[in-house]
């Protein structure tokens, strides 16, 4: 086999194959050996007809038409391979030439490939962060929180206030004829919420029982957008009661004995979290100034057939959820030409960020562990559901479907993007360096407990050893 390469553009290049004649012959017997099978030969068995009467019955013509499609791709792959040529999406057949007896075998393809460009010095990427210290403040917010999760509603002879809850009946009308569905009683509702008609809020406040009042506001769901008379009643009004902050409360909404026990807790968890948040910050901002560093030209080809393959896929979707792509777009607040920008620019984002993590991975050597694949799939198997008893099946179908390529390829990625993090600049608000602990919170706790496991499994073993 001869290739040779024409680069058309710095995304796209153009293969130009020939193959021997001699070389398409395991094709063009796999060719023969289908075609037998599928005729019916008088006084041969299927799959016996020799290859003189095949060609009478059919035209050799016909058999070296179906050898064409196999020995293409299989020459294909091996052109890419020894041109190294880094293909994108799909090759495209431009032009291919008949099989003849004794002729070489020429076909022409072109494809996207991933254009050269320049990777940054990672110490140069300059990322800063939020600090994700906590205060007093939000130990208190946590708890309060905490607090109206054990709160109570006490019946109150007042008028309603911001924050209390009030038993109300609504009935809309336009021109004095009641909305269809527009009616409703003894429901509740928190005032100050925000989450029904426009102006109810504001009119609650200073209602009592009994008192009734009309307000103009604009209708939700079928007659959404319309504005309709509103004639609002109070059953009812309820004010939240809070435990009291002390040991008791601390006993009952916890497992802790104290108030001060469980401040403590809930100060080490916020902690936790700020940790986490701010190795994820750091993370997601060393991967933007990454991206942001690169000079990276994208294929048309491969952008455009992404955008057409991700938007049919939300379309599905879109059709389950809302109905069609008009109500979607309405749900979302968006036109037809916004929702198309934002895919494009996702797409694009997602093929840079492929295509430059994919390189840091191959020029580190980096692969995927095995604990680390199986972690990653457990992870998803619990995430998605999945039953114990299913999980081989689980783990099947993503060997079947191309999931477990994917899944191998994200997590290289998320190690490409360790290395950048490791050497890029990343500080907090104040200007104090990120340790490796945080940007990798618990990682070293983990690798310290693991080391002092296998080192004790070591004794375990030397110790059995020594008493045989």
């Amino acid at each position: 086999m001869k290739s040779t390469v024409e680069t058309l553009s710095p995304t796209r290049v153009r293969l130009s194959v020939e193959v021997p004649f001699e070389e398409l012959a395991p094709y063009i017997n796999e060719a023969y050996k289908s075609v037998g099978q599928q005729i019916r030969v008088p006084g041969f068995r299927p799959g016996k007809a020799p290859r003189q009467v095949i060609d009478q019955r059919i035209g050799k013509e016909s058999v070296y038409a179906q050898a064409m499609d196999p020995a293409v791709q299989a020459n294909l792959n091996k052109a890419v391979t020894e041109n190294e040529v880094n293909a994108l999406g799909r090759p495209e057949l431009t032009e291919v030439k008949p099989i003849e007896d004794g002729k070489p075998f020429e076909f022409v393809v072109e494809t996207d490939v991933t254009p050269e460009f320049e990777l940054p010095d990672f110490a140069s990427l300059k990322v800063t962060v939020e600090t994700g210290d906590v205060t007093e403040e939000d130990v208190d917010a946590d708890i309060e929180s905490q607090r109206l999760r054990f709160s109570s509603l006490k019946t109150v002879e007042r008028p309603a206030a911001e924050g209390d809850f009030v038993q109300i009946d609504l009935r809309a009308t336009q021109n004095g004829e009641e909305v269809e569905g527009g009616s409703v009683t003894g429901m509740s509702h928190e005032v100050g919420s925000g989450n029904l008609l426009d102006g109810l809020d504001e009119a609650l406040v200073g209602m009592a029982a009994g008192d009734e009042k009309t307000i103009q506001s604009t209708l939700a769901g079928e007659q959404e957008g319309e504005t309709a008379d509103v004639e609002v009643k109070v059953t009812q009004v309820k004010e939240r009661e809070l435990p009291d902050l002390d040991d008791d409360f601390a006993e009952m909404a916890s497992p802790y004995d104290t108030l001060e026990e469980l401040r403590s807790a809930t100060r080490e968890r916020l902690e936790n979290a700020g940790r986490t948040g701010k190795a994820n910050e750091a993370r997601a901002k060393t991967l933007e100034a990454l991206i942001e560093a690169v000079d990276l030209p994208l294929p048309e080809k491969t952008v455009g057939d992404e955008v057409d393959h991700t938007r049919g896929h939300l379309l599905e979707q879109v059709q389950q959820v809302a109905g069609g792509f008009e109500e979607y777009l309405s749900m979302v607040g968006k036109t037809a030409e916004e929702f198309d920008a934002e895919l494009r620019a996702d797409v694009e984002s997602n093929l840079r960020q492929s295509i430059i993590l994919g390189r840091i991975a191959r020029e580190r050597e980096l692969e995927v562990s095995g604990e680390l694949m199986t972690a990653e799939v457990v992870r998803q198997a619990q995430q998605r559901g999945v039953p114990q008893d299913q999980f081989q099946k689980f783990v099947d179908e993503l060997r079947t479907n191309g999931g477990l390529q994917q899944i191998a390829a994200s997590l290289r990625q998320q190690l490409a993007l360790e290395e950048v993090v490791k050497e890029a600049s990343v500080v907090d608000a104040n200007g104090n360096e990120l340790t490796e602990e945080d940007l990798f919170p618990g990682r070293a706790k983990a690798a310290e407990n693991e080391a002092a496991s296998a080192d004790a499994d070591e004794a375990e073993s030397s110790e059995d050893k020594t008493e045989e």
